[in-house]
């Protein structure tokens, strides 16, 4: 189609984690309009099955697809990439990035090649996670920690219950003496700061936010999708429960954000996801 590199990139995300994600594009493609997903009504993906995870996933690509316009799509959930990537990318019409815990640049850093992952249960458990073990940490001891409740205390702003979570789940990977710990979940990012306070300075703490920036760009190249025009438009934010739920939720957790509207989703007119890629 004419003029494709204007449309925006989608982002989705089951919550305001993914917004860590488009914070990066954000900073490194500043130009390009940003249409940003959160499927509050149904958040947390972490404890359901992987074939749900993949229904789900389509419905939401398909509306960014057919009620947005988007070029390019960025699924910014470690738990929807390790159970949807590759079902989205046969379904949907254009480039397709995903996101997967930081196993990799983890082992780069690492200086006692002992790593400790903090994810979701669904991360943990997929296909996908045990495939990046087996390609990439070769030689080092990986310790992992599924976070139950972390995202949800996340969502809802409630530091105290944030706090006593990530005791809970940062001090057994302190105990194994990990020098590096990588964050497996878009939304643990916005609580950083707390991780950080728990592991000292000794420890090197990774997500992947700035990796899936990069590759989104490379993508855009790729398929000469790039924005050329010269403005900053402000991000266009959808929940899938209340546009009320998402902005308080933003607010609480990124008091800094760029400028954004809020908006509810409505999945009502949807087609199915074949019809949406015949009539491309």
């Amino acid at each position: 189609m004419r003029n494709d590199r204007f449309r925006p990139i989608g982002i989705l995300d089951s919550g305001i984690g993914g917004l860590t994600v488009a914070g990066e594009i954000r900073d490194l493609l500043p130009h390009e309009r940003l249409v940003y997903l959160a499927d509050q009504s149904m958040i947390p993906y972490g404890n359901k099955d992987e074939a749900w995870i993949r229904e789900r996933a389509l419905l939401l690509g398909h509306w960014l697809h057919q009620e947005q316009g988007i070029k390019m799509l960025v699924v910014a959930c470690n738990t929807a990439t390790a159970a949807a990537i590759a079902t989205l990318r046969q379904a949907l019409p254009f480039p397709v990035v995903g996101m997967e815990p930081a196993v990799k640049p983890a082992t780069r850093v690492t200086r006692n090649r002992r790593i400790g992952i903090l994810a979701t249960e669904g991360t943990l458990k997929s296909a996908r996670f045990s495939g990046l073990l087996r390609t990439f940490a070769e030689g080092m001891q990986v310790f992992t920690q599924p976070c139950i409740g972390l995202v949800e205390a996340i969502e809802q702003g409630n530091e105290e219950r944030i706090d006593a979570l990530l005791e809970i789940y940062v001090k057994p990977l302190l105990h194994q003496q990990v020098d590096t710990i990588v964050l497996g979940c878009t939304h643990y990012p916005l609580v950083r700061g707390n991780i950080a306070a728990l592991t000292g300075s000794d420890i090197t703490i990774i997500d992947t936010g700035p990796a899936v920036a990069r590759q989104t760009r490379r993508q855009l190249l790729l398929h000469a999708l790039r924005n050329t025009e010269n403005n900053c438009p402000p991000l266009a934010l959808f929940s899938t429960a209340s546009a009320a739920l998402l902005q308080r939720a933003v607010e609480r957790m990124l008091p800094h954000h760029p400028p954004a509207t809020y908006a509810c989703a409505d999945f009502a007119d949807i087609s199915s996801v074949t019809d949406s890629k015949a009539s491309s």
